[in-house]
């Protein structure tokens, strides 16, 4: 089938006119790009980022702009002729809404929804790990296969710092171990150890997306709800939380970033088992000693670093 991938450029203060215009006409699935908000976003969850891709910001600069689509048929284009008169009359309203320029591409559905398969192929990683997409084969030769689908919402297993994770890792499960893994995402790290040889996992993560991505992930390997659990949730503030999660872990994963992995420092203690591991990731280069020198403050001892393009990764007792 295909697709009209239709784009409205506004302004701010124009997005709710626009989307409200659309809505009119039966057009609610849009998508909002706007600079302010994305602006927002950065400055009041600096505890979650430390680095932003400088072709994302210049691709945000300036920005505001509704996205929707429509089937590219008769009745399509019908729906897109009321769009263009529904924006020349909000034109000649005089309404700040800015441009209101529309412009169009055509797409086919594989087009935006599985053309970013083509670039994630199996990975070997560390000496034990091969991790493949569900939609490819592979053969394993003698490594422990990891079939993941993270979806578009979680990452893929190939950026530097799970990499550095999983590596780290795959170290330190011998079998039979315990692991609780902050920040899961599509829950490669727990998944990964759990057919590496832990005995159970928990995994925890502040999008509740991750319940479905994480728990149909561990599904694609072969395991079961029995072995893994799967929460939502921030442990740095919900006591509740904290609570579920209780302690003795023989292993804790914190691929997140640097501000996370040092507000969780002083509470590793009290969730590792004695002897347990602490394995963080996440953290870029910039950051790197100051993390290093919290983790040490917080009573842990650092044993190894990694790094890779410019991101580090401890793995702490």
């Amino acid at each position: 089938m295909n697709w009209l991938e239709l784009h409205i450029d506004t302004n701010h203060a124009g997005l709710e006119t626009v989307e409200a215009t659309l809505s009119a006409l039966e057009i609610d699935g849009v998508v909002i790009d706007d600079e302010a908000e994305f602006q927002d976003f950065l400055e009041n969850n600096h505890q979650y980022w430390d680095y932003v891709d400088e072709d994302l910001e210049k691709a945000m600069s300036g920005k505001s702009r509704v996205t929707f689509y429509l089937e590219a048929n008769d009745d399509g284009f019908a729906k897109l002729g009321k769009v263009r008169i529904a924006l020349q009359r909000l034109k000649e309203s005089g309404a700040d809404c800015g441009t209101l320029l529309l412009t169009m591409d055509t797409l086919q559905d594989q087009d935006w929804e599985n053309n970013w398969k083509q670039y994630y192929k199996p990975m070997e990683i560390g000496q034990r790990l091969l991790v493949i997409p569900q939609w490819e084969q592979a053969e394993a030769k003698g490594r422990v296969p990891l079939i993941l689908d993270p979806g578009l919402t979680f990452g893929t297993g190939s950026h530097a710092t799970t990499r550095l994770c999983l590596t780290a890792l795959e170290q330190r499960v011998h079998g039979g171990e315990s692991v609780l893994d902050l920040g899961c995402g599509s829950g490669i790290l727990s998944i990964a150890a759990l057919k590496l040889g832990a005995k159970e996992a928990l995994a925890v993560d502040i999008d509740d997306k991750c319940l479905t991505v994480a728990y149909d992930n561990a599904a694609l390997n072969g395991i079961g709800k029995d072995t893994y659990t799967v929460k939502v949730g921030d442990i740095l503030s919900d006591e509740a939380l904290r609570a579920q999660i209780g302690g003795g872990y023989d292993i804790i994963l914190a691929n997140i970033v640097a501000d996370v992995i040092i507000a969780l420092a002083p509470m590793v203690h009290s969730l590792l088992k004695q002897g347990g591991w602490f394995l963080c990731s996440g953290i870029i280069d910039t950051r790197a000693e100051e993390v290093k020198a919290r983790l040490l403050e917080a009573g842990l001892e650092v044993l190894e670093e990694r790094s890779s393009e410019g991101w580090f990764a401890f793995s702490c007792k």
